[in-house]
């Protein structure tokens, strides 16, 4: 299953520089972009590196694409092209208030890495597998209900992940299992998820006696940067995420609690005005705790500030308690937003009986 991690937020070009917002206006495609000499060469070779010496002698091709994934099926790793240029990278902190730096780049192709194993060995075939982890078959959601009291599953990427899938249970216990310096036996122990940490550590040593797939070039379900003909602008606006409130004055109770009418903090700062200057940092937050893609939140989070806008709110209280108050709402809307959104009870991300 590909790995549908931090989408894209539209953002006003304005902020940009005359080279990047020119940039803008470029054909993917014709960029010339290649992971040769790029920022992230070297850590696709650290992976190489720890798979070596993890006895996995399968090392997945990588290539840029549209974003983070590994097509389901298919043993190759998509890295976002803004990776490959830092020019991009500086547009996509822009549009979208972050990019991946190198800890969380490496953690990432750690998870696609177990993907790519999976389909490589087609180890979920396996009757074991099936067993460990659920059936390959279950319904792919993009929103499932996690458990975040659950030790059935390990911890790797953010939003509680290897409840999602069992395919995405697999890759995150794999990339656990992979991590250089980390005791997985002694941080899962009395875990349910130690059982499966003990068979990927069986599973993958059987492997290392077989010779490795031969692999694959992208297929038509990949998005390789050569077929990327449209403009980095165009990017962005297909991968803007509306939220869906059918009336904007849905959240307005919640507003006039976090902040005062203008009467009763006249010195106080616009609402609007703190929100936007804390929309960062209250994105990045809500998105990492939550696990609901940061274009969701974003779109979210500039509703509220239209309304604390036009409804003249001001802060009443101190900033740093402001934030805190703003951001727990936000993760309250947000997971109630993933609990009570339509959902087929298959994909709640807990393996099958």
């Amino acid at each position: 299953m590909p790995l549908a991690f931090g989408g894209r937020v539209h953002s006003s070009a304005d902020d940009l520089d005359g080279e990047l917002r020119e940039l803008l206006g470029s054909r993917i495609s014709e960029l010339g972009l290649s992971l040769r000499d790029s920022p992230v060469e070297q850590l696709v070779a650290q992976l190489y590196v720890e798979l070596e010496r993890k006895g996995v002698r399968y090392h997945p091709p990588v290539y840029l694409s549209d974003e983070w994934g590994c097509p389901e099926g298919t043993p190759l790793i998509g890295i976002p092209f803004y990776l490959a240029d830092p020019r991009l990278s500086r547009i996509e902190q822009r549009m979208a208030m972050e990019v991946e730096g190198e800890t969380e780049i490496i953690k990432i192709l750690r998870h696609e890495a177990g993907h790519a194993i999976n389909y490589a060995y087609r180890l979920h075939d396996r009757a074991d597998w099936r067993q460990t982890f659920g059936p390959y078959s279950r319904p792919y959601r993009d929103r499932f209900r996690a458990d975040p009291f659950s030790r059935s599953y390990v911890r790797h990427l953010p939003g509680w992940y290897a409840q999602k899938h069992p395919d995405e249970d697999f890759a995150e216990t794999f990339a656990v299992w992979m991590t250089p310096g980390i005791d997985w036996r002694a941080l899962y122990e009395g875990w349910e998820a130690l059982q499966k940490l003990d068979y990927v550590d069986s599973v993958l040593g059987e492997l290392g006696s077989i010779a490795a797939p031969i692999a694959p070039a992208p297929g038509e379900h990949d998005v390789p940067v050569e077929v990327m003909h449209y403009t980095v602008a165009e990017h962005y606006r297909e991968c803007t995420a509306p939220v869906p409130v059918e009336d904007e004055r849905h959240f307005d109770g919640d507003l006039r609690t976090l902040f005062a009418a203008e009467l009763e903090a006249p010195g106080g700062e616009s609402a609007a005005a703190f929100l936007h200057r804390h929309r960062r940092e209250i994105v990045t937050r809500i998105a990492y705790w939550t696990g609901e893609n940061a274009p969701v939140v974003r779109t979210f989070l500039d509703l509220l500030s239209g309304r604390a806008e036009a409804l003249g709110l001001r802060v009443r209280g101190l900033e740093a308690s402001t934030l805190i108050e703003v951001t727990a709402f936000g993760t309250a809307v947000m997971m109630n937003h993933r609990y009570t959104d339509a959902m087929d009870p298959t994909a709640r991300g807990r393996p099958e009986e």
